[in-house]
């Protein structure tokens, strides 16, 4: 590479994404996205953040693979998905809040259309269980009304589309061991420590 083709990849780069950003906004105001999302770092790594019009429908941890979480979501929900970060900025605030403990509830539209209506109904509760605490999957089981559905629950758990902003982290075994998570077991290690702190 050139010292001149050096000096001019950051400018080249800027206004590339200076387009994608224009298109992004004039796509979002003609209402022609199904789907816009955006990736932002974590302490539990890079999570993709996506939302529909109604609300946040999916978040993604890497070991997830982001494209394969992407296509699903153009055959689930339409294929007019596109890069937007503005449109999930109040998100991307409010995860940043979370991970610095200045948030112990997320206020934000949920769109959980990509669940059955058993796994919406268990995935509905789980803010009910409150920052700093856990319960099991019994105990969640019996809440939803279905106190003999603890593998449903399990299942409900492990498919939330729209994990630490819906809470399934906070779902743990009877025992007291921690269960499965769909960001794996440190990721889940590693939330349980940050509410507990």
């Amino acid at each position: 590479m050139t010292d001149l083709t050096a000096r001019l990849a950051p400018a080249a780069d800027a206004d590339v994404a200076a387009l994608r950003d224009r298109l992004a906004t004039r796509a979002e105001a003609e209402g022609l996205l199904d789907v816009r999302w955006r990736v932002v770092d974590s302490p539990v790594g890079e999570l993709l953040l996506a939302a529909s019009d109604r609300g946040l429908v999916r978040v993604a941890f890497a070991a997830e693979g982001f494209d394969a979480v992407l296509a699903t979501l153009a055959t689930a929900l339409g294929s007019r998905v596109l890069r937007a970060p503005r449109a999930l900025d109040p998100v991307a605030g409010q995860l940043e809040e979370y991970f610095a403990r200045r948030r112990q509830r997320f206020e934000v539209a949920v769109d959980l259309r990509l669940s059955s209506p058993f796994r919406r109904r268990v995935q509905e509760a789980l803010p009910g269980i409150g920052f700093g605490r856990t319960a099991s999957y019994a105990e969640v089981a019996a809440l939803v009304g279905s106190p003999g559905a603890v593998r449903a629950v399990g299942s409900a758990c492990a498919t939330n589309p729209v994990p630490v902003v819906v809470p399934c982290h906070r779902v743990v075994r009877s025992d007291g061991a921690m269960g499965g998570y769909r960001g794996g077991p440190e990721a889940k290690r590693a939330l349980l420590a940050l509410e507990a702190a």
